[in-house]
């Protein structure tokens, strides 16, 4: 049976995997790529790097497969989404530095946009909140700060991407400008409920309509890869069949296809969704909802929180402080020790996502005595991705009846068992870690591989997943409320920090 070449490319790096016809990985590598700060709270990357990266890991993992040409059958495609990007439509060229999902340089334009009261028209029409998070103030951002870039796109000269528009574009050499609907509703310019962009919304951020990309299903024939890409010279003619969000990709390669099941991704940042069916469900408790998929003339969707830094900060006890050498050393000082000795720790170093959206949060340690150690740090870090993932579930519980009981993970944290147990005891709840933690790259190549007809439904899809390990909660009930009503008071203490 023939192989899907799935492209996840991340914030930090891009990775390339070659699935075989069972879901089983083949061959796979990964490339990572800096990120740009132009000021305090800005973050960019440069779009050839991401696309060089991405391009460099899909040669290594088709290089260590031995696999020819004609055993490749499609190609999926999985990014990270709201990182935007604005290119010339005859050169290539990008107008700027590609702004990255994390940036907080348009939170003064989302201000503006919530004096002038749309945040409801926001929120019915695309299932989003105003924040400097989505796409469509980057894109105002650009137009209105590069020189030339608005009147060049009002003539049609420019385009805009998300990070898959931009992969597609580039690897069908100029001839299909388009996305999934999973990317389109996370630039608040789509409307989640037509399924097309909104000419209200990009009227009201200047977005000219002729720059967007045609927005399809995301497991659909979008094009096939040019020739004379170096080091893709096999992939020349394979389709590129389907595009998805990464985090809705997740959802899909953990094989939740019902709604009310749910779950959650530990990157850099955390994203947990719920499938609400075949209809949005608008969040009361600060969520959103995004179009999870769409699959045979169907579109699912999900229910939404996103958090921003979560294995980033891990990164920042490496990088930033000094604390550890390695990532794994973290667990290896939180299991050294029983509790955090009552420290704990806020993430928000670029603000507050779901279910508090303060732009103007920051990192906050709190609860520090002489007896706090490195050790304590390291695990108040680890909790406080758990605790993060609890209010976002707890947030779905209010908006939702359909929570299925069990929350299935994955991303590179899941792999540390301390935190995943204390995700299981602050929620109550049982922790589901499959096997292939690789969920989002097999969820793009599985919605490839259904486009091109190498497995005929979900069901098959759905029998490849397996489970590593279930980690159940044991923790009383009360230690468990009250830990978590003291991280409420951390993260109180968090918001606001910055004038603004």
């Amino acid at each position: 049976m023939k192989a899907i070449l799935a492209l996840d490319q991340g914030t930090s790096s891009s990775r390339a995997i070659l699935f075989d016809g069972a879901g089983n990985i083949i061959s796979k590598a990964q490339h990572e790529y800096p990120k740009i700060f132009p000021q305090l709270g800005w973050v960019e990357q440069d779009p050839f790097e991401l696309l060089d990266s991405q391009y460099r890991a899909a040669a290594e993992a088709i290089s260590q497969s031995g696999l020819s040409s004609d055993e490749i059958a499609a190609i999926g495609i999985a990014n990270q989404r709201e990182t935007t990007i604005v290119w010339d439509a005859k050169t290539g060229k990008p107008v700027n530095n590609a702004i990255v999902w994390q940036c907080r340089r348009t939170a003064a334009i989302c201000d503006e946009l919530k004096a002038d009261g749309f945040e409801e028209t926001v929120r019915a029409k695309t299932g989003l909140l105003i924040d400097a998070y989505f796409s469509g103030t980057k894109i105002k951002w650009i137009l209105d700060n590069v020189a030339g870039a608005r009147e060049r796109a009002e003539n049609g000269e420019l385009l805009f991407g998300n990070v898959d528009s931009w992969l597609i574009w580039n690897l069908t050499g100029g001839a299909a400008h388009v996305t999934d609907y999973s990317n389109a509703s996370r630039t608040m310019l789509f409307n989640i409920h037509t399924l097309s962009w909104d000419e209200e919304l990009c009227k009201k951020l200047g977005v000219p309509l002729a720059m967007l990309p045609k927005a399809l299903p995301s497991s659909y024939v979008y094009g096939t890869v040019a020739g004379g890409i170096p080091g893709l010279e096999k992939l020349e003619g394979v389709p590129i069949a389907g595009a998805v969000g990464d985090q809705t990709g997740a959802l899909f390669g953990q094989a939740c296809f019902e709604p009310g099941m749910m779950k959650n991704t530990y990157g850099t940042g955390c994203f947990f969704l719920m499938n609400t069916g075949d209809k949005p469900v608008l969040s009361r408790h600060n969520l959103v909802s995004s179009v999870a998929w769409g699959l045979d003339g169907k579109v699912e969707y999900a229910l939404e929180g996103s958090v921003f830094n979560a294995g980033s900060v891990i990164n920042w006890l490496r990088d930033g402080l000094g604390l550890i050498k390695v990532p794994h050393e973290c667990d290896i000082l939180a299991e050294s020790v029983q509790d955090t000795e009552g420290v704990y720790f806020v993430p928000a170093f670029t603000g507050l996502g779901a279910p508090h959206w303060d732009m103007y949060a920051r990192g906050t340690l709190i609860g520090l005595t002489s007896a706090a150690s490195r050790a304590h740090i390291a695990r108040a870090v680890l909790e406080s991705i758990a605790f993060q993932v609890k209010d976002l579930i707890d947030a779905a519980a209010g908006d939702a009846s359909l929570a299925c009981g069990s929350l299935r993970v994955d991303g590179g944290a899941s792999v540390s068992d301390v935190m995943l147990q204390f995700q299981a005891d602050i929620l109550g709840m049982e922790v589901n870690r499959p096997q292939n933690i690789e969920s989002t790259a097999l969820g793009a190549a599985c919605l490839a591989g259904l486009a091109v007809g190498l497995w005929k439904n979900t069901d098959e899809i759905h029998a490849y997943r397996k489970t590593d390990r279930v980690f159940f909660p044991n923790m009383d009930v009360a230690v468990r409320e009250k830990l978590h009503r003291k991280w409420k008071r951390a993260v109180e203490r968090s918001k606001g920090w910055t004038e603004h």
